[in-house]
């Protein structure tokens, strides 16, 4: 069903403010790569500070390890948003765009 002429001046409008919004033209998703970094090499600290710990007290270990899942949620989430960011970028994203732009609706 096509746009009323109202509606399509309305979203010209809204695209015209969009394009002058400089807040949404950098809107991409930045990964923090020390954050990574750190998220990462806290995982491995945390990894060598549970096996030491489970000479002391497995409750001791078990919230350590609690820590190391907490740091691995963050490692995997970053490496989305990287792997995101990435494929967004990538010639096959402008091919896939470009044969769905294509495709009768």
């Amino acid at each position: 069903m096509p746009l009323s002429e109202d509606e399509q001046r309305i979203l010209r409008q809204i695209e015209r403010e969009l394009e002058q919004d400089p807040s949404f033209a950098d809107g991409r998703v930045r990964v923090s790569r020390q954050r990574l970094a750190l998220s990462a090499f806290g995982m491995i600290i945390g990894i060598v500070a549970t096996v030491l710990s489970l000479s002391v007290s497995f409750v001791v270990s078990f919230v350590v390890f609690g820590v190391v899942l907490v740091l691995g949620t963050l490692v995997v989430g970053e490496l989305r948003l990287l792997g995101r960011e990435r494929l967004g970028e990538s010639p096959l994203a402008a091919w896939i765009a470009a044969a769905r732009a294509q495709r009768p609706r």
